[in-house]
């Protein structure tokens, strides 16, 4: 005999957060930053964009974690963790910003006056 199974999500404390890192160091060509970048984003398929200048990105991607202090340590870990395997340059984070989804569409909707999506895969210069 078939049972119908409730729709009921499972209990999970885990939330979405949108991350933005940002790491510099030495220069390297612009070449050289963008096909890394593009290495990473698909080792990283959660990348939505980044932007890079000779001696700086900027990463952007959605994570899942149990708090915005989870997310943080693992967006401080990423350049490291990809940094052979990607190609990335050797390069020190700068700065990370961990933000919920709510907050992240509510900015949308308050710089745009619409909700505004971000483009995956954008990898653009400064």
């Amino acid at each position: 005999m078939l049972r119908a199974v409730p729709d009921v999500e499972p209990e999970s404390s885990a939330r979405m957060w949108h991350v933005t890192l940002t790491v510099e160091g030495a220069p390297v060509t612009d070449r050289e930053i963008r096909t890394a970048l593009e290495r990473l984003s698909d080792e990283h398929p959660f990348l939505l964009a980044g932007r890079y200048a000779p001696s700086r990105a900027e990463v952007r991607y959605w994570d899942e974690a149990a708090d915005a202090a989870t997310a943080m340590s693992l967006a401080a870990r990423l350049w490291s963790e990809h940094r052979v395997s990607a190609g990335l340059p050797d390069w020190q984070v700068v700065g990370v910003e961990v933000i919920d989804q709510g907050n992240f569409h509510r900015r949308g909707q308050m710089t745009h006056g619409q909700l505004s999506l971000v483009a995956a895969g954008r990898i653009l210069p400064f």
